[in-house]
């Protein structure tokens, strides 16, 4: 039993040992036939290309050069370039129109040269998508022929570009007005990017993509503008509240806008011109020097002072430097114009209640501080027989000095207090001069300054500070008392020497007339004489009227009366030999 078990066992490993030979055979067979396939494959794919490969698109699997080549040639001879143009255009230019065909200088054989045949087996799982860099031909002449034929290419159709740019003025400020594109084509850039498109076989040319259009100079991105855009807001956001204590002017964007632009550089200019026009407007409103002041005077009465620097003066030229900082900092502010003269007060008077009132007719002057009387003189003024009269006007203290010599072509006069307020000017003690007042001014005078008491000069000159208002004027009939009586007294003599009244008298008759009219009131009341001149103007007419009916009488004698009575002639002892009327 044993032995027939051994012998069993011997036989089954027997079997088994020849059915593993039989498998590795089997599989030997296998793995040379599939070596030998690979191996053959690996051959042939050295003259064509593997499975799965791709050039430019077309299947190139199992094929050679040649096929390639005759593929690729197919494939040009149907080429059409298709145009994407501008506002929906479309046009294409076919490749048998330019005579389009291709050029190989052995890169298709490069291509298969430079792929690995027994790697085929690889690339039945991973495709391999290779590009030809494509030579081709045209007929340059027949391009531009196709070119020119284009409908973009007509004149009708192209329109011209215009620049982005700045918009008007808006109560939002201003924005970016888009440009226009336009459809106007650079011929140039456009014939280079179609040969290179159909150089390469690009299936579809966009021409906004490869810029063949003509640009405008400003694109809508143009930062400059952009940033003159940001810069004009900010300016017509500036807003400058000037303050006259009595009225408000508020300058604003509306009137800021009318003075920016853009110059050709997109810098944003700022017309100076009318901002100055602006500061002229306000100065025109607002300034009150030299414009004519209602003085309530020390007399009562009113008085029209229409000449003089005094007042409110804005310094138009560093107003305008003022503006452009102001916009140039795109803030809102509230001040002051700048000014290069103040004066007391916005309101009615701009001299307030501090200034010194010096009345010329009546040579005496008062000096108020803030509404208060600190002191009144009497004074002397210009010489008027000499021509230097004192003119009126509204002034202000120019400066003021102590021990100062004045000096003329005729004088040279040492004072204590000098205070000009009209070029060479001004009020100063005088203590050479022993009388103030009344009527001296008119025949010994000053060069035209306020001569005043020492007392009176040093009041003025301790209240005074530069900038300080001097009102000076005439008004008739505020003559001292003395003054009028010897005005009065001249016309008392005028009529006094009328004498007899004839006809010629008349000449002192209207003089004597003029002079008392022009007499104050108060004068008027010292002429004693007055009625001798009324009675002998009532005489001068009735003289003029005796003259003219006697002219006439010759006449009236040839003419015999309706009832045939005759006219007595003119009684003589009626009249004196001289022809005066007897009273």
């Amino acid at each position: 039993m044993k032995k027939e078990k051994k012998d069993l066992t011997q036989a089954n490993t027997a079997v088994k040992s020849r059915d593993k030979k039989k498998i590795f055979m089997t599989i030997g067979i296998v793995v040379a036939c599939l070596a030998v396939v690979y191996v053959g494959f690996g051959i042939f794919f050295q003259s064509h290309f593997c499975f799965g490969t791709t050039i430019d698109g077309i299947k190139a699997g199992g094929k050679s050069v040649e096929k390639m080549e005759q593929l690729i040639t197919e494939e040009i001879d149907s080429y059409v370039l298709n145009l994407v143009e501008r506002e929906e255009g479309q046009e294409s230019i076919a490749g048998d129109a330019i005579q389009i065909a291709p050029v190989f200088n052995g890169e298709v054989e490069e291509l298969l040269n430079g792929q690995n045949g027994f790697a085929w087996v690889v690339t039945l799982f991973k495709h391999e998508n290779l590009e030809l860099a494509k030579v081709v031909t045209f007929d340059e002449n027949a391009l531009d022929s196709e070119l020119q034929a284009l409908n973009c290419m007509q004149a009708g159709a192209q329109r011209e570009p215009v620049d982005a740019t700045v918009s008007a003025y808006t109560a939002d400020g201003y924005s970016l007005v888009p440009a226009d594109y336009g459809t106007t084509i650079d011929k140039s850039a456009f014939k280079k990017a179609v040969e290179d498109s159909i150089l390469v076989l690009a299936d579809e040319l966009d021409l906004d993509e490869a810029d063949c259009y003509v640009k405008p100079k400003v694109e809508d991105d143009n930062e400059k503008l952009l940033a003159v855009i940001d810069e004009m807001n900010s300016y017509v956001g500036t807003t400058i509240t000037y303050n006259f204590d009595v009225a408000k002017e508020v300058l604003d964007g509306e009137r800021i806008s009318e003075w920016l632009s853009v110059d050709d550089d997109l810098n944003l200019v700022v017309d100076e011109e009318g901002v100055l026009s602006f500061v002229k407007e306000l100065a025109s409103k607002y300034n009150t020097c030299y414009k004519p002041k209602e003085l309530k005077t020390s007399y009562g009465s009113t008085v029209t002072i229409s000449n003089g620097p005094y007042g409110w003066k804005i310094n138009n030229s560093e107003e305008v430097a003022q503006i452009l900082d102001d916009l140039k900092a795109g803030k809102k502010v509230e001040r002051e114009p700048v000014y290069s003269q103040t004066a007391n007060s916005h309101g009615e008077n701009d001299y307030g209640n501090s200034y010194v009132e010096i009345n010329l007719t009546a040579q005496h002057l008062f000096l108020y501080k803030d509404g208060v009387l600190v002191t009144e003189s009497d004074f002397v003024s210009g010489n008027v027989a000499k021509g230097h009269a004192t003119p009126g006007g509204a002034f202000m203290l120019t400066y003021k000095t102590l021990n100062a010599v004045l000096r003329g072509p005729d004088y040279e006069t040492p004072v204590t207090y000098w205070m000009p307020f009209n070029g060479d000017i001004g009020m100063h003690d005088l203590t050479s001069r022993k009388a103030f007042g009344g009527d001296i001014y008119k025949t010994r005078g000053s060069h035209g300054c306020i001569n005043l008491p020492y007392s009176a000069a040093k009041k003025i000159y301790e209240t005074i500070d530069k900038g300080y208002c001097v009102l000076v004027y005439n008004l008739p009939g505020t003559e001292s008392d003395s003054v009028k009586q010897k005005e009065a007294a001249a016309v008392v003599n005028t009529i006094n020497s009328i004498g007899t009244v004839t006809l010629e008298s008349e000449p002192v008759i209207v003089a004597a007339r003029t002079a008392y009219d022009a007499l104050s009131d108060t004068a008027k009341s010292y002429v004693t004489n007055y009625q001798t001149l009324v009675d002998d103007e009532a005489a001068l007419a009735a003289l003029k009227s005796g003259a003219a009916a006697a002219a006439q009488q010759p006449a009236a004698d040839q003419t015999a009366p309706a009832d045939g009575s005759t006219v007595a002639p003119a009684d003589p002892a009626a009249q004196t030999t001289d022809g005066t009327v007897a009273q």
